[in-house]
């Protein structure tokens, strides 16, 4: 399980530090995507492989599964750790998370995003403001 905030930058060569403590869990490789909010994610193989098969049952004959499905794979990309345990971020994945120098790798249970972290703060502030109400409106959920 993926959790907890770690900041680091990326370099002009769009290499990016995966903290210790996900790259234990990850194992050598793992698939990076376009994500939701405006944030990559990054999914471990075994994750990967099992959202692929969620993927696969949306009807081609459904509009909006086909474009969700054309966007989400078209820039997916297998990484791998290099030495100092950087990866490598293609140039659309930078331009879609709008990623600068400062960025946010956060552990979200089964994946980690990366996030620019102007965007992440504008994102946390809000969330943090709206907890409670979000959590009122979430269904069949417990704490």
């Amino acid at each position: 399980m993926f959790m907890g905030e770690f900041h680091h930058a990326i370099d002009s060569k769009g290499r990016l530090i995966i903290p210790s403590k996900f790259r234990q869990e990850i194992g050598d490789s793992f698939v990076i995507t376009r994500g939701m909010d405006g944030c990559l994610f990054g999914y471990p193989m075994d994750q990967w492989n099992k959202l692929e098969a969620q993927l696969d049952k949306l009807p081609l004959t459904k509009k909006d599964a086909r474009a969700f499905t054309r966007f989400f794979y078209s820039a997916a990309t297998e990484v791998e750790f290099d030495k100092q345990g950087r990866i490598n971020l293609s140039a659309p994945l930078i331009k879609f998370a709008k990623l600068q120098k400062n960025c946010v790798v956060v552990g979200v249970s089964d994946r980690i995003e990366i996030w620019d972290a102007e965007n992440w703060d504008k994102f946390s502030e809000e969330a943090e403001e709206n907890f409670e109400d979000i959590s009122e409106k979430m269904t069949d959920f417990d704490f």
